[in-house]
């Protein structure tokens, strides 16, 4: 006997297709146009698949198709659900997978594909599928802007990861959103009500990247007055964010892998062994395998952290969510006291030929620009383009009167900022922070006189043994120098 597809929807043209589709695949159609006739046809036995919309007529106490779920789960707890839906959002994604649903697909859905997914559950038929559990309000994941094909597929993605602890690592370019999205799966999560850690490798000197992820004891070095705790104790219990993963070093590499393996860790100074409990998720905007493949990341540690890689398109890769995102940006704006502002259609058009090689983040510092700068209460294309080429221009001269001590204080100001709220970096910067700077001048004006250190204590303005002193202490190689003197 064929196997008969229940098809619900109030949408009759929509209906009418997916009958037409689904005997022309051999299978037997019974089509519904509301949640009633559905749940009565699951309760007599029907159906082997059920085709369901998510806004169609349902009874009290239902809100919509996705209430319907875990009763018919309760019923025939066998019957893959697949859920169709206009309301293309995370959340609606997600909660369909946490009703039960086997396949969530967005209108407008690619028909061959909603029927391989019909194909494929029908020969999974019988298997136990995964525990229903209560998913809270939908505020969580309210500022996913997007409904193009690219935003679906991380709708679906993430809607699977949210209920497990699988290590992600998310790749994207900078500005498209890497630790929104890790917060998403932090707060879709079962470790929600715990701590989301997250800490920037980027923003982290070399030195102090062991002390910030594991903490440290009294006395463990100099100006270590009282113990501090690690990003690991602070996460306990829920996620810990890597942002910016490929910036870690190598031996920090090595205890982070040595963490993963063994589901431990020794603060520094410690000797206690101190259990861990929580997820990482990591991110970053380089080519990991390239890392690997230069010796600058470990290949073990790699395939630790990249059991479930999620890319992240670019905005060039999105456009038709442009003008949604931009509109929620200046409501954004207007409700931080901004006056209300909106986009013609041509703006629109101009902002999704723009390339934006900043991505989101740059779309919206442009609409808080452009809702701070302009009294027209409708922006037009013209503004739109005066204030992108005047940005075009502002990153020409920034680049052109970059300094030494500009890109120092930008170092550090990334450094301070990833210290929120009361805390502050561990004692002893001063100390930690000159070597950094000492090591590649000395380093380089040893290459440049050729490995001959009396010219380089001269071109220093230092003597001979203070320079023998230095390279002692900075570890410096000077093997490599031609001409050492």
């Amino acid at each position: 006997m064929s196997p008969t597809i229940l098809i619900a929807d109030d949408d009759k043209t929509i209906c009418t297709v997916l009958a037409h589709a689904v005997k022309k695949r051999g299978w037997e159609p019974m089509v519904a146009h509301n949640g009633e006739t559905l749940l009565d046809w699951v309760r007599q036995g029907l159906g082997d698949v059920v085709i369901t919309d998510v806004r169609m007529p349902v009874a009290e106490p239902f809100k919509s198709g996705l209430d319907l779920l875990p009763l018919m789960r309760n019923l025939r707890a066998d019957m893959p659900v697949i859920v169709i839906s206009a309301q293309n959002t995370l959340s609606t994604a997600v909660r369909a997978n946490e009703v039960g649903a086997y396949e969530f697909m967005p209108k407008p859905f690619d028909l061959n594909v909603l029927l391989d997914h019909v194909e494929k559950s029908l020969e999974k038929m019988g298997k136990a599928e995964p525990p229903v559990r209560d998913i809270q309000g939908e505020k969580d994941a309210e500022h996913f802007i997007g409904t193009s094909p690219a935003m679906q597929d991380i709708y679906r993605t993430l809607a699977r990861l949210v209920n497990n602890d699988l290590t992600v690592t998310i790749i994207g370019e900078s500005g498209t959103g890497k630790e929104l999205v890790a917060r998403a799966l932090h707060q879709l999560g079962k470790r929600k009500k715990a701590p989301f850690v997250a800490i920037n490798m980027a923003a982290i000197p070399r030195e102090l990247v062991e002390s910030e992820l594991f903490g440290y004891e009294k006395g463990a070095f100099t100006g270590a007055q009282a113990r501090k705790s690690g990003k690991f104790e602070q996460a306990e219990g829920g996620t810990l964010f890597l942002d910016e993963i490929g910036d870690m070093p190598m031996d920090a590499q090595t205890k982070l892998l040595r963490v993963l393996q063994q589901g431990e860790y020794i603060t520094i100074g410690g000797t206690r062994l101190i259990k861990t409990n929580v997820r990482i998720v990591c991110a970053t905007h380089r080519d990991l395998i390239q890392l690997v493949k230069a010796g600058q990341f470990r290949e073990d540690l790699y395939y630790r952290l990249n059991v479930v890689p999620l890319r992240i398109p670019p905005l060039r890769e999105r456009r038709e969510d442009i003008g949604p995102l931009a509109q929620y940006f200046l409501r954004k704006a207007s409700e931080k006291g901004l006056a209300a502002k909106s986009l013609d259609a041509e703006a629109i058009a101009a902002m999704q030929a723009h390339a934006w090689p900043g991505n989101v983040r740059e779309l919206e510092n442009m609409m808080y620009r452009l809702s701070a700068l302009y009294s027209e209460s409708i922006i037009s294309k013209e503004s739109f383009l005066t204030e992108s080429n005047a940005g075009k221009k502002d990153d020409s001269q920034a680049a052109q009167c970059s300094t030494l001590e500009k890109n120092v204080q930008a170092h550090l100001r990334q450094y301070f900022a990833a210290h929120t709220g009361d805390e502050l970096p561990p004692p002893g910067l001063y100390d930690r922070i000159l070597p950094l700077v000492e090591k590649p001048l000395i380093e380089m004006t040893l290459q440049t006189t050729g490995g001959n250190q009396v010219k380089a204590a001269y071109v220093l303005g230092i003597n001979r043994n203070t320079l023998r002193k230095k390279i002692a202490e900075l570890g410096i190689n000077v093997d490599g120098v031609s001409g050492v003197g």
